[in-house]
């Protein structure tokens, strides 16, 4: 199993003077550590069960871009981008400007948006659901597009791009990583089968039968279920100690899970050094 750093809080000791050091210090000692990815939460207000919306929060794609001048190996993405904050040009271009200033490390992670108090807050789009899987279906046709050989003009119900060119070239190959987070079965994993490397999923009892349902989906498109990448989320308690942490990876990996992200309350500086008292361990299993 491969372990990301998932920093999905930023209110840490010294305040908002202090985050550009211990931001830039926490992910080299990750990367150092053995910590294959980092991600962060594309919010603009902390959301409920992390903190208060008046914490520290930080624009997604800003700080990857810092975290990239930081690091030299680790895979790049947000844990997950909401489809109806960006136009998908602008955002199929942000993920190749990362590309190429990561040295070809940078993802996509992308959902359909859930936090409506944050949207309407900040006067960001929020339409209905079903739009909003309407346009993430469309934003990753265009993505993949913008991340191809060709030009051509996209036309669909909710975007229209008369020339899908996007320059320079994604570094990674094929193209950048794509990861779609949720686990709604009708839409959200028929997308993976049809479009994503990975899926991201909160792993539980219902694993299966999502991996079930994933599989049919892959079926129906002709994909191979073996190749879409089963990752999942895990946020532990400030104190959690290294054997339970164990624990809890080596449930999700049982489950078929090949990388867990995991996110912690409290300072940065504990949380990676927890990753690192069991990153080979998970490595080796």
């Amino acid at each position: 199993m491969e372990l990301g750093l998932h920093v999905a809080n930023f209110t840490w000791s010294g305040g908002p003077r202090a985050l550009r050091d211990t931001l830039a210090r926490t992910v080299r000692d990750a990367e150092a550590a053995g910590i294959a990815r980092i991600t962060v939460m594309d919010h603009l207000w902390q959301i409920p069960g992390v903190g208060r919306p008046e914490n520290e929060m930080l624009e997604a794609y800003t700080t990857l871009g810092f975290i990239a001048a930081h690091t030299e190996r680790v895979l790049l993405h947000t844990l997950v981008s909401a489809v109806v904050y960006r136009e998908p040009g602008l955002l199929a271009k942000q993920i190749v400007t990362l590309d190429a200033l990561s040295g070809g490390r940078a993802g996509l992670g992308i959902g359909a948006a859930w936090f409506e108090e944050e949207a309407q807050g900040l006067g960001l789009p929020f339409p209905p659901v079903g739009e909003r899987f309407e346009r993430l279906e469309e934003t990753l046709r265009i993505c993949l597009a913008m991340w191809g050989a060709d030009e051509e003009p996209f036309e669909g119900a909710h975007y229209t791009l008369g020339r899908t060119l996007s320059s320079p070239r994604p570094l990674r190959t094929p193209r950048p990583y794509l990861l779609l987070g949720g686990g709604g079965e009708r839409k959200t994993l028929r997308y993976v089968a049809q479009y994503a490397d990975a899926c991201n999923l909160f792993g539980g009892p219902e694993t299966p039968h999502k991996f079930d349902v994933l599989r049919r989906h892959c079926d129906e498109v002709g994909r191979d279920f073996d190749d879409i990448e089963k990752t999942t989320t895990l946020a532990v308690a400030p104190g959690t100690g290294r054997d339970d942490l164990l624990h809890q990876l080596k449930e999700r990996r049982d489950l078929g899970f090949t990388t867990a992200y995991v996110a912690g309350g409290g300072e940065p500086d504990a949380l990676v050094d927890l990753l690192a008292s069991v990153v080979q361990d998970v490595a080796e299993d």
